[in-house]
Parts: C-alpha cells; structure tokens; sequence
C-alpha cells in the first residue's frame, strides 16, 4: 500500500470541491458553477404553455398543448416558458423540442410523467436538433407507477443526434430507465449522428431506475456541478454510464465537481469504445459497485477526486484499458476488490485495482490512501 501524503491538501481540495471550475468549450466560452453556461442561439418570441391550454393540475394531460407551444415558435425559435404547476406529461408521445428554443421551467414547475407500460418513453425528446436549452424545475418519472415490468428506456431527457444542447438545473428522478440520456440518431440512409456539444449543468439525477446519466455516441459533452444519486433496479444501474452503442464511440468527455453517490452499479463506469475522459474534483463514494469502472476505456484521466466506502473498490481498470492516468485522488474505506477465479478478498488493490491486461497504466505517487 503506498504511503498517504498531505492529508491537510486533501482537505483543502475537498472544501474548494464546491467552487466554481471553468471548462473551456466550444467557442472559447467557459462554463462553470458560477452559472456561465454556454449561449444558445435563439430568437426573441416568447410563449406561455398556458396560453396554449396547459393547466398544469396535476390531472389534465398537457402533453398536447406543450407541443402546441414548442411548434408555434416561429422559425428564429425562442423561449417556451412554463409556470410554476403540475404537468402530466404522457412520454409515450414525448415532448419533441426544436431547434432555437429554450424550454424555461420555474422552480415550482414539475413535469409528472404518465404511467404507462411502453418499453421506450421519454418526457423530453431532443432529436437530430441543435442550439437547445432546458432549465429549471423538475421532470419526475413513472418508475413507482409503470404497468410493465420489461424495457429500460423510459428516459426523463432523451438527446439523440442533437448539437449544442445545454441542460441546466434541472431534478431529475425516479424515471424508468435513464435522467438524461445522451447518444446518436440514425440517418434515413443508415449513418449514425453523434450528439456533439452538450452541456449538463447544476443537474440532480435521483433515485433514476437504469442510470442517472448515459453518455453514449457523442462528441464534447461537459457534465459539471451536477449530482447523480440512488440509482437502481436494473442494471447497470450506474450514476453516470459512458457507454456508446457498437457503431460510434464516445469522445471528448468532462466530469468535474460532481457528486455520484450511492449508486447500485458503479459510480462512474467507461465501457468499450470510449475515449478522452477526464474526472476530475468529484466526490464518488458509497457505490454498491466500484467508484470508476473502466472497461476497454482509452487516453483517460482520474484525478484530484475524493473516492470513498465504494463497496467494490475504488478504481478498477479492466482489460482493454489503456493509457489511463490516476493521481491526486484520496481514497478511504474503498472495500475490497475480488479475484474473478477465486472470488477471495484482495485488500491491496481495494483502492486501485489494474488487470494484467491493462496497457500504459499510470498510477503516480501523489494518490493518498487511508484504510
């Protein structure tokens, strides 16, 4: 077990965990805590989904007139705005958002998905669009409520073959499958479209039933500030699942100063066909699986983060990975890992776990480890 070092810098990185950190993105803006989010392009119009026959009761199904709203913007798009209220949405027929548009939710806003049995369902859909925002409010799914027992795609926000996407804080819980989910489009020829520069900003994914964020086909997405928590019931049950469809890879990844916690499966998992990921000032801890699990991952950074009671271990680098850094982390109480053959306890690699696999791993001296 390497020796533990400053103590008192941990401490410190752990207090500074909660200050703004500035990413660069794409147009040389940055986007940090200090809520300078990325601007999208949009016109000036603004309308009331009230305007357009939403009640926001808790009973009547808006669904309807939320798309009436989002398709009466005119083509310089705008702002749709929703009051403070209850609104049942059905996600079998989604709200579809459109390029140039900004869907504004008060803080008393709450979407309330419909209870339904469909396999795939998504309150908000952002597809093969660009230059989209959604803030505020909460969007609460129909996991305690579903009439089926099968699927994993009742998603809360689905972005498919989108660009320039900003989700800011927004709560999002007890979906069916995923809170956010980020991937690809189909072309009517085939091709698949990554998403490209999306943006996840001071969002909360709660008590979510398959994951609290998928990343998957995608190019430049920024999660930062954000919380991904109590997720469960099927697998793999990830805070954040970086995982791309076969087909496309995922690419150009940031996770910084976020909470994943309690999570059933891993807090952070890389799975296959994933590249250019950087955590980094995350607090990842009491995960029923490993804090990171990186499977097949490449041109990875791990670093200056707090990974703590991971009940699988802290860090665990599979076959396949390669060129993945670790340092500067501070790992506690992480439990133990497990030899895949003998399934014994393997205390020394609890924190840190490498397969022999593994190719151009560092691991450099200034991690810290206590227990």
């Amino acid at each position: 077990m390497p020796p533990a070092i400053d103590h008192g810098r941990r401490v410190l990185l752990r207090g500074c965990a909660l200050l703004p950190l500035a990413f660069a993105i794409p147009g040389g803006a940055a986007a940090g805590a200090s809520g300078n989010v990325p601007a999208r392009g949009r016109g000036a119009t603004r309308i009331d989904v009230r305007q357009h026959g939403a009640q926001g009761d808790g009973g009547h199904d808006d669904t309807l007139a939320f798309q009436s709203a989002v398709d009466a913007l005119p083509a310089t798009g705008g702002t749709v705005q929703v009051p403070a209220g209850d609104y049942l949405i059905d996600p079998v027929r989604s709200i579809r958002l459109r390029s140039r548009m900004h869907l504004e939710l008060a803080p008393g806003a709450r979407l309330l998905a419909k209870a339904n049995a469909a396999e795939r369902a998504h309150v908000l859909t952002a597809e093969a669009i660009s230059d989209v925002e959604i803030s505020g409010g909460r969007i609460i799914g129909e996991r305690d409520a579903h009439h089926g027992s099968t699927g994993e795609w009742g998603h809360g926000i689905m972005i498919r073959g989108a660009s320039a996407v900003t989700v800011r804080d927004v709560h999002v819980s007890h979906c069916w499958g995923d809170g956010i989910s980020i991937g690809g489009a189909r072309t009517g020829n085939g091709a698949i479209v990554p998403s490209r520069d999306v943006v996840i900003a001071r969002v909360q994914c709660v008590g979510n039933r398959r994951q609290g964020l998928t990343i998957g086909r995608s190019r430049r997405v920024r999660v930062y500030d954000s919380t991904f928590s109590d997720t469960g019931g099927t697998l793999p049950g990830c805070g954040i699942d970086v995982e791309p469809d076969a087909g496309d890879v995922a690419d150009d990844v940031i996770i910084g100063n976020c909470v994943v916690a309690r999570n059933q499966g891993a807090g952070i998992q890389l799975f296959k066909r994933v590249s250019d990921v950087t955590i980094r000032d995350c607090t990842i801890e009491a995960n029923r699986g490993h804090g990171v699990l990186a499977i097949a991952a490449s041109a990875c950074v791990i670093r200056d983060n707090l990974i703590r009671d991971n009940a699988l271990g802290g860090v665990s680098l599979r076959p396949g990975a390669r060129e993945i850094s670790v340092s500067r982390n501070e790992f506690a109480d992480n439990g133990p890992a497990y030899s895949a053959k003998s399934r014994k306890s393997l205390p020394r690699n609890r924190h840190v776990s490498i397969a022999e696999e593994a190719q151009a791993i560092h691991v450099t001296d200034d991690n810290s480890y206590r227990n």
